[in-house]
């Protein structure tokens, strides 16, 4: 059995336990490293061509803006197919609600038939908003297991809590 993390993450100025602070890795890729790790998933980070701002208000000030016109960023690299995979971990943060407007531009692309979701979200207090209502869209035909939420303070100790949702 054979699993893939298709995930959206962001470095840079980022809200981390309620002040602003420049981060090296994003959080849900911190999160999918684990999944890496302890699933031996492969990995696969939707990057959109044009970057996000690095300055965290302008930054949600765009993905606002792509969320109201319901946008398709153009992303660097498609995946093309899941075929060879049962297992997909959708990996994002919250931005406005939902998964960020790029993570649409990949997931519209695929067939979920027969495919096994399990999604997980990095925010600060707003957990899935109405993502996982999203996520049934985008994947329609898969079977949608219990979602993982961590706020992004945490990811740097969650490792424990991933082991533990891999293996319900």
């Amino acid at each position: 059995m054979s699993s893939l993390v298709i995930y959206f993450s962001r470095s840079g100025e980022n809200y981390f336990g309620g002040e602003l602070k420049n981060i090296e890795k994003g959080n849900t890729e911190v999160i999918a490293e684990y999944i890496q790790e302890i699933d031996d998933a492969d990995l696969f980070k939707v990057e959109t061509v044009i970057d996000y701002p690095a300055d965290y208000m302008e930054c949600i000030d765009v993905a606002k803006k792509e969320q109201q016109v319901a946008a398709r960023p153009k992303i660097k690299e498609t995946l093309d197919n899941i075929d060879a995979y049962d297992t997909i971990y959708i990996g994002f943060p919250n931005w406005w609600g939902t998964l960020p407007m790029a993570m649409f531009t990949q997931l519209e692309q695929l067939d979920f038939t027969g495919k096994i979701v399990k999604p997980f979200v990095t925010h600060e207090g707003s957990g899935f908003g109405s993502a996982l209502r999203d996520i049934n869209k985008l994947c329609n035909g898969a079977e949608i297991k219990s979602g993982l939420s961590i706020p992004g303070a945490n990811v740097g100790s969650a490792k424990d809590k991933v082991r533990a949702w891999i293996d319900e």
